[in-house]
């Protein structure tokens, strides 16, 4: 394997021959689940990280985001018939679906079953090879960790097909897209197009989604050579229990876009300070706060992403700290409703009075209620936000990130 791609997707020569120790047990794994390994294929699918743009993209907005060094690897080979049989990583039985049958199963729902025969059903309905393969599976992307661990696990399941079955020709968006869709349809799980989209493109991205299409602009920023480390804390919590808090989110917003005559919000922000008055009593007064924060963070998304192309650093980080007021404030994903832990504004209070006068900054990151917040830190208080941080929500809570220039991969 080609050691400086490894050290182009992950960062450092260290970090490559990780991998690499990495990649080789999980071809050990799949010798002792299947036989031989020698004709396989490696193929790495990205964590990701929102810079800016929380819950945007639901209703056609903008978002800076990029792929990051933590990802979800298979080691996988055509199985010679339609089933598919996955072993993951902390599963003792594996996940076997035939991908003859495409039909929605209700009883999946939320299961990986739902996701292997989506993306197959996706994949086929947009004209694509599909077929049996077996697979080990291992991620770094730890679920409920804010970075994405089901869309890099939806896009590797896009992309283990295409390596075996279409010759690694499927369009990287469209590659979210059929993740996504996955996701809604099979899963039954609501989601923007964000995560899936950074996972399978890669990079710092800006995505405007407008018009439910995803315009996706590559930008170039170096914030180490700036002096920074950008970082997630990991707050604790689970995600996975959270569906009906997500869930409401895009859905009061739609309803403030469904009554002032459009589907989705990016169709109406201007109108919603002004229509406050007629919104109130109609909407939930939460619903109207959300759409504002819409409004607000859309604005900012696109102010941010010129801020970085001007080389304005200081312009950028009030924008991550106004994100993440404006999250805590109107968006109000912080804290999930009748729980006494507060891990979230916990984590950020702590950030805001250490990075406070030394030109850092720190917001909420990704959904939200529970998981991660993210840090962007000058690296003379690395060590001090790391042990402090560390110190409240356990060893390795901190997590530096490296942006991964590149989405999905297929590692011949």
């Amino acid at each position: 394997m080609d050691m400086n791609r490894l050290i182009h997707l992950y960062g450092g020569e260290e970090q490559a021959k990780t991998q690499l120790a990495r990649f080789e047990n999980l071809k050990k794994e799949f010798a002792r689940r299947f036989g031989n390994s020698d004709d396989t294929e490696i193929i790495s699918a990205p964590g990701r990280t929102e810079i800016v743009g929380n819950h945007t993209d639901h209703n056609f907005g903008c978002v800076l985001a990029a792929s990051v060094d933590l990802d979800t690897v298979a080691v996988a080979r055509k199985s010679g018939n339609s089933i598919v049989t996955l072993y993951s990583e902390g599963y003792d039985e594996p996940f076997t679906v035939d991908v003859s049958d495409l039909t929605m199963h209700p009883e999946e729902k939320e299961t990986t079953f739902a996701l292997i025969r989506g993306v197959a059903a996706f994949l086929k309905e947009a004209g694509f090879e599909i077929g049996g393969f077996d697979a080990c599976v291992t991620s770094s992307v730890l679920r409920g960790s804010g970075l994405s661990s089901s869309a890099a696990f939806e896009v590797l399941l896009v992309s283990i097909n295409d390596a075996l079955f279409n010759a690694w020709t499927v369009d990287p968006e469209l590659n979210a897209k059929i993740s996504q869709k996955a996701e809604n349809q099979y899963f039954l799980k609501p989601c923007g197009l964000m995560d899936q989209m950074a996972s399978a493109v890669g990079g710092l991205v800006f995505i405007d989604f407008e018009n439910g299409g995803a315009k996706v602009e590559a930008l170039k920023y170096n914030f180490s050579e700036k002096g920074y480390d950008v970082c997630v804390v990991s707050a604790g919590g689970d995600h996975g229990n959270l569906t009906n808090e997500y869930a409401a989110v895009p859905a009061e917003m739609k309803n403030v876009a469904s009554l002032l005559g459009a589907g989705v919000l990016r169709e109406v922000a201007d109108q919603i300070e002004g229509k406050i008055p007629f919104l109130k009593g109609k909407a939930s007064d939460r619903a109207i706060l959300r759409a504002l924060h819409f409004a607000d963070e859309n604005a900012r998304v696109i102010e941010m992403a010129k801020a970085l192309k001007n080389d304005d650093l200081k312009a950028f980080l009030d924008g991550v700290i106004e994100s993440g007021e404006s999250s805590w404030k109107l968006l109000q994903n912080l804290c999930v409703p009748g729980r006494d832990n507060q891990e979230m504004p916990l984590a950020l209070e702590m950030s805001r009075r250490i990075l406070k006068n030394a030109g850092g900054a720190w917001r909420i990151h990704g959904g939200g209620f529970a998981g991660t917040i993210l840090a962007f830190v000058p690296k003379h208080l690395m060590v001090e936000y790391t042990d402090k941080m560390n110190a409240v929500f356990g060893e390795g809570a901190v997590k530096p990130l490296y942006v991964r220039p590149e989405g999905a991969v297929w590692l011949k």
